[in-house]
């Protein structure tokens, strides 16, 4: 169930000094944590609005992609695939001078943001946050992005309290549609013309991204191949308790597995939804699950519908399943 990203050598973008300390009414104050506040108190800043901008700023969000269009995908991208990218839609539009928007899994040198040379815009969606709400954070930095001179990077920051969130910035009904590369040749525009040092960072970046296939039949559904087996990784929007309770009653009754060899082993936390694993001999193939993917989600609606309480049988599956989940955030 283990899940890798790529690595980089660069460190990770750091707040600047100015963006580490955010007022309540959503500007940058110019005092320091112990000085008095600006507005006046009498109080140290800490004591005062400081105190609401901390709260803001480490509130955490549970569900920071509920409400935009494939939230499991957004889900998927920022835990589980490698190397995949979604063109994002505006709902303004695009300015003049940005041909498109992309959202990337994650950035060379872990930038934020990139704004390219003939204007168009990356997002890297796998990036530590400065706040509790990833939503607001990312909304900054494409903000700043769709600002920033083409061909430089965009820095990471504190997002203002008061500040958009995607689902302000983003289209509502726009299709989100990742696309999984097998590496980060995206990240240039010719990447075979690369030069050397450039070319040596794609090795090393596509040395550490696992194969992943993002299947076609049923929605935020990837596979992924590993050394020892491999695996499907499945974010499903279903509330958690009667997820796991129609997965126990699947469980219990042996109709979980998705094929011969394959099993259900657990599941993953990840921005409020859950995300259930299945173990898979090392010769299935993404094409080998898809039919096998399907009949479940079928058998899993059924089980879904289901009011009876547990039986002793299911309760035991399910205090298997939840001792096998992991917290990815």
């Amino acid at each position: 169930m283990a899940k890798k990203r790529p690595q980089t050598k660069a460190k990770r973008p750091q707040l600047s000094d100015g963006a580490r300390a955010t007022g309540a009414d959503g500007q940058v104050p110019v005092v320091g944590a112990r000085e008095p506040c600006p507005c006046g108190s009498g109080r140290r800043y800490k004591a005062c609005h400081g105190r609401a901008a901390a709260h803001a700023a480490t509130e955490l969000v549970q569900r920071p992609f509920e409400g935009l269009p494939g939230e499991g995908d957004w889900i998927a991208m920022r835990e589980l695939v490698p190397a995949a990218t979604a063109e994002l839609t505006l709902a303004d539009g695009l300015p003049e001078g940005v041909p498109s928007v992309t959202l990337a899994t994650v950035l060379p040198m872990a930038w934020p943001a990139l704004r390219r040379d003939d204007g168009s815009v990356l997002i890297g969606l796998q990036n530590d946050t400065a706040s509790g709400d990833i939503s607001r954070d990312l909304a900054d930095t494409l903000l700043r992005a769709l600002e920033a001179e083409p061909g430089t990077p965009v820095q990471g920051r504190r997002a203002p309290a008061e500040g958009p969130r995607l689902q302000d910035l983003l289209t509502a009904d726009a299709p989100f549609e990742p696309v999984v590369h097998s590496g980060f040749e995206f990240w240039v525009p010719d990447a075979e013309n690369a030069s050397p040092e450039v070319t040596a960072s794609l090795e090393r970046a596509n040395a550490a991204a696992i194969p992943t296939v993002k299947l076609s039949g049923v929605d935020a559904a990837y596979w992924c191949e590993t050394p020892e087996k491999n695996h499907l990784r499945w974010v499903m929007p279903h509330p958690e308790e009667r997820l796991l309770d129609a997965l126990a009653r699947l469980h219990a009754a042996g109709r979980s597995s998705l094929g011969e060899g394959t099993r259900l082993v657990g599941s993953f936390r990840a921005h409020g939804l859950t995300v259930p694993v299945w173990d898979l001999p090392s010769g299935v193939m993404a094409e080998d699950v898809e039919k096998p993917a399907a009949e479940f989600a079928d058998r899993l609606t059924a089980a879904l519908a289901v009011q009876e309480p547990l039986t002793a049988d299911e309760r035991r599956a399910r205090g298997g399943l939840t001792n096998r989940q992991v917290t990815l955030s």
